[in-house]
Formats: C-alpha cells, structure tokens, sequence
C-alpha cells in the first residue's frame, strides 16, 4: 500500500547530485524506472507495461519490487504467453474458498478462475478489502482513498492488472513533487514553504546527505544495481547476509549507528522522523526492523508513486467482472460475477478438516459448505480472532507467526470543499494559500487532492500512524475534523478552511475494525524468521497431510507489508500452490515460483 519517502539517493543529470533532498522529477529517468516502460495516455495519465525494459537513456535496467528476499519475475511470469499454467481435466471445477476479497483474494480468484477452476469468495464487508474508496455525494467523481492510495511504479506486478482493466493513473502529490505544487513543513513551531528542495534549510540537505552516506555504508548501490539488473546471484548474496547482520535491529538502530548520522545532532534525528525520506515521517517505523526499511527503499517504493483514477477499489472490483483469460476451460465470458450469482459470500466464522482431506467452511450465518482447498487472505490474526480454525491445519510454529504478526495502526480523516483554493495565491506573499503539509502536530501529514481549478476537491486533513492514530481513536469523524483543524489553524492562520467544507467528512482507523484489527504489518527485530514461515507455506510438498491445502497470501504474508505489490505477489505464489495441490504445472517455457524455488528460496535463519 503506501509507507513514506522525501530524501533520494543516487543522482542525474537535471535532478543534481546524489544525496540532496529531491522532489521527484518531471523528465528525469533515472530516478523514475516508468519513463522506460510506458505508455502516454495523455499529459496527466499512463500505464504500464508490466516487463520492465532497459532505460532508453541510461541502458538500465529499471528498479522493480523484485525481491530481494524472493527475487521471482512475477511480472514476467502473468505476462508470459503461455500462461501461468494447465491443471487437469478432472481437476476442472474443483472448488477453492477464497477467505478475503482483497487485492491478494481477487487476484489469486481471476487467476485460478482462469485456470479452470472454481473460486468460491467469501468476505466479510466489501470487495476492495484495504483498497477502499469512498465516493463523497454528488457528480463531481470526488474520492477520499481510506486505505492504499498511492502505488509505486516499481509494482510492476500490481500494474499489469490495473493495466488489464484499463485504468488511468496520475503522479500522487507527495511532498516536494510536481503533483503537489508547494509543500510546507512544519516542526517545532517552524514552518518552511518550498516548492523545490532549494527552498528549504540546509540543514535538510545535511540529513538527507547522512541519509545517502548510511545506505551506502551498507551497500545499497551494488544492491540496487543487482535488482535492476536482475541478477539473482549477486541479489541473494549480498541480501542474505543482510538479513542474517540486520534481523535483530532496528531502523533507530541503524540511523543511529551509522557513521554519517553520528555526526548530527539529535535535533536533526529528529527532524528525519517528522519529515521522513519522501512521503510523510517515519518516526513511527523507528521500532521495526531495519530489514523492512530497506526493502522498500531497494526497490523504490518510495519514488514514484501513483493516484489511481476514479478510486483504487475499480482494481478489485474490476477483477470480480473481468472475463477469464482466453485459455481458460470455462465458457468464453466468465467471470468471478457469473460464477457467484453476482455476490460474494458472507463472512467465514470456522474452517475444519475433514478426513477425507475436504474443507468445511461455515459462514457467519452458520451455513456449512464444503470445499476442495482454502486460500486464506485475511489478516492473520483473524485466524484466531474471527475464525474458528483446525489447530491442526497448520504448525505450532506457523500459528505462533500468525499470532506474533505485528499489525500498525493507521487513521484518516477526509473532508471534500467546494473548491481547490490552494491551488490560489497570496498576493503578497506569492505562496500558494494552502500546501501539502508535514508536521509533527497531531495531523502529521495532509493531502490536497483536486481536478483543477472550479470544482469540488478533497483534501486529507491528517493521515497518521501507530500512537499519533491512537490519539485519534476514541473521537467521532466530527471531533477529528475539529481537531485536524485546530492544528491546521496553527500553520496557516490566515486561512479559512472551514468555510469551504461541504457535505460530510469521512474517517477511518484500521485498529478498530474486526476484520482487520490494524492497517498494516510492521515487523519488529527478530520477526524475519515468522515472516519466512509464512511466505514459504505456499510450498507444501513437504508439509504433513494435515497441513496441506489450506493456503496463505496477502501483503502481510509478503515481504512488502503495506504495499499492494505484496499482496499481488502472494496471491500469484497461492496460485502455484493450489495449481500443483490438483496436480497441475506451468508450462515448461515459464515455470512459476515454486518450480525456481530451491534457488530462490528466502534465506532460512536457525531458530
């Protein structure tokens, strides 16, 4: 989904030196593996080719989310012509519940519809899952995204399928972009105005200087350079010895620790949190692991992010109606839609085992349906909060990884205004009126969302996680507008923001919902070895009769908690998972994770 990124590393030509705080780019390649593998739809929307090519510019090999953990082409792999694979006649229509209808669900149900398979989709609330748009009333298309809403163009995989649908995207405004306009950065009672990394304190350029010099104390670059070049060999040794060095330690630690950081006040460790390295702080991730944090600066989740039109639910939403792929044995025209009667499933309330090797799962209303195999995507404390669950369907070892599984808290809150005023200016000043904005007041990051000058807009007052959501937790979606203001008022006096709300605000804190019980995994020192466990069940072959079947996928099984490409790759390593469970294969010109798996496979550390 989305973490948070304002400091660069590398350089270009027209960006600058490496290690400066920089916006991203409007022509710069470089920095942006799109520009190699795209297609201009007009000025303000593109979409992707989900094989990445070599830069036309600079003869690179564009970064992707590829690994590092588990570096499998998965964008190659859906895009391949022969497809992902065959199962066998006899395994046609063999019944699969799909436990969640989220990105990883809706992915892995088109697919193994597409197979000749038959997705049974059960879902307690609405498809979408933490891809959850809310339309504001009216004709003027305004959307607050309450879950995902800005998706990194290094998701290739994720990509392929918005491309599939046909859906447009445009650059999110992140601090410091183009997309944006100007941004304001609030801390310690100090409020700077730029529009360009030039405009602000040098003091920011030391930090993202110290920054730079930590990730290539290291070895960033030469990590980097393997996932752009795609070199398995060198990825994986370089990488395993990371995991096996940073496990047990923090990103605090890491700043911390590193040579170039020391040389800075805490004052400016300070600073890093609050602003981050891109799209909002990161002092809430201090605790996590290190590994978690390079992951996504690896593989430039953290640049170049997306805003997908119209809303980011018309992805799964857009898959419960898309036909099978053409090589699939179902009638030519079916879709997730046709095969449900139009409706998902209620909510699953337990899932048993039968000798026969069956699975009966019974939904909240207390009908019994028995299925052939079960992919769960749900959050996985759901599988002992909200699931009555077979102790026996998985290890001890894998339930105490679902059970110590580490979910952030996370909140929003939106109002939708009569216009974009921001996009006014002072005249005397020559500043816009109003600016995406970072602060450390209680509404930490705000977003301006608009489609241009004269219609109604949104804007996200506070985007916040882990304690400065739990601030927000007790109050009504009234009392957050009213504090999100109080803090608002404090940086620009001047402004009126109140006049211009209109309709109803909207909120969300992922914490307190059932079925989610948090927003997203952020996984603590120590917590690679559970995250293994997880990730490799989808390889059974080698599991106890009791175990196998049962299935796991989404972002927090993934490697890349919190970002949709996770979901989509887990959902894909199911796939190959219940693929072979029938006794099917992929076809020998494009063999998928499982079949490369024994090369590939995540480091295994000792318990």
């Amino acid at each position: 989904m989305d973490l948070r990124p304002l400091f660069h590393v590398g350089g270009c030509p027209e960006c600058g030196p490496a290690a400066t705080v920089l916006p991203t780019h409007p022509t710069c390649d470089r920095h942006h593996p799109l520009a190699a593998g795209t297609r201009e739809a007009d000025a303000t929307t593109m979409t992707i080719f989900p094989a990445p090519t070599e830069d036309e510019t600079t003869g690179e090999r564009p970064v992707t989310i590829f690994g590092p953990d588990f570096p499998f082409g998965f964008d190659d792999w859906i895009a391949h012509p022969d497809g992902l694979g065959s199962i066998p006649e006899e395994a046609h229509g063999k019944e699969v519940a799909i436990i969640g209808a989220g990105l990883s669900g809706m992915v892995a149900a088109y697919e193994l519809m597409s197979l000749g398979l038959r997705p049974v989709v059960y879902e307690a609330t609405q498809i979408g899952g933490r891809l959850r748009t809310h339309r504001f009333p009216g004709d003027a298309g305004v959307t607050a995204e309450l879950g995902g809403m800005r998706f990194p163009i290094s998701g290739t995989s994720f990509f392929h399928y918005v491309d599939r649908l046909g859906l447009t995207h445009r650059p999110f405004p992140n601090p410091l972009t183009e997309a944006a306009r100007s941004t304001v950065i609030d801390i310690g009672g100090e409020t700077h105005y730029a529009r360009t990394a030039e405009d602000l304190p040098e003091s920011f350029t030391a930090i993202s200087d110290a920054w730079a010099q930590a990730l290539v104390e290291i070895g960033f670059p030469e990590l980097q350079t393997a996932i752009r070049n795609r070199d398995t060999a060198e990825l994986k040794r370089r990488w395993d010895a990371i995991v096996a060095e940073w496990d047990d330690r923090t990103f605090y630690d890491f700043i911390a620790s590193s040579t170039a950081f020391k040389n800075l006040k805490f004052r400016d460790r300070e600073v890093f949190g609050v602003v981050g390295f891109g799209t909002g702080g990161w002092d809430s991730d201090f605790p996590n692991s290190m590994l978690e944090i390079l992951r996504v600066v690896l593989t430039n989740c953290d640049e170049d992010q997306r805003l997908v039109d119209g809303g980011v639910d018309q992805l799964p939403k857009g898959l419960w109606t898309l036909p099978a792929r053409s090589t699939s044995p179902w009638p030519e025209g079916t879709t997730l839609a046709s095969l449900h009667g139009g409706s998902t499933l209620p909510a699953v309330s337990a899932v048993k085992k039968d000798p026969a090797g069956r699975f009966t799962v019974t939904d909240r209303w207390g009908v019994a349906r028995t299925h052939d195999a079960v992919l769960a995507t749900c959050h996985s404390w759901l599988l002992t909060t909200e699931i009555d669950c077979d102790e026996s369907l998985f290890s001890q070892d894998l339930w105490m990884a679902l059970d110590r599984t580490r979910y952030m808290q996370s909140s929003k809150t939106f109002v939708m205004v009569d216009e974009p005023f921001w996009l006014e200016q002072d005249p005397q000043t020559g500043r816009d009126r109003m600016s995406m904005t970072l602060t450390d007041r209680l509404t930490r990051g705000t977003y301006l969302f608009d489609d241009g000058p004269g219609k109604p807009a949104a804007i996200c007052l506070s985007y916040s996680w882990m304690s400065d959501s739990l601030k927000m937790l007790p109050h009504s979606v009234d009392r957050r507008v009213e504090l999100a203001l109080a803090a608002l008022e404090k940086i620009y006096p001047d402004l009126d923001i109140r006049s211009h709300i209109v309709g109803e605000p909207v909120t969300v804190s992922w914490e307190d919902d059932p079925y989610f019980l948090g927003a997203f995994k952020g996984a603590l020192p120590g917590h690679y070895r559970y995250n293994h466990r997880m990730y490799t069940h989808f390889m059974q072959q080698d599991l106890p009769e009791a175990e196998r079947g049962i299935f796991l996928a989404g972002d927090d099984v993934s490697f890349t908690p919190a970002w949709a490409e996770g979901a989509v790759q887990t959902g894909l390593n199911a796939v190959w998972g219940v693929m072979t469970h029938f006794g099917g294969a992929c076809h020998e010109t494009n063999p998928g994770p499982g079949d490369v798996f024994a090369d590939l496979a995540p480091v295994k550390l000792e318990d």
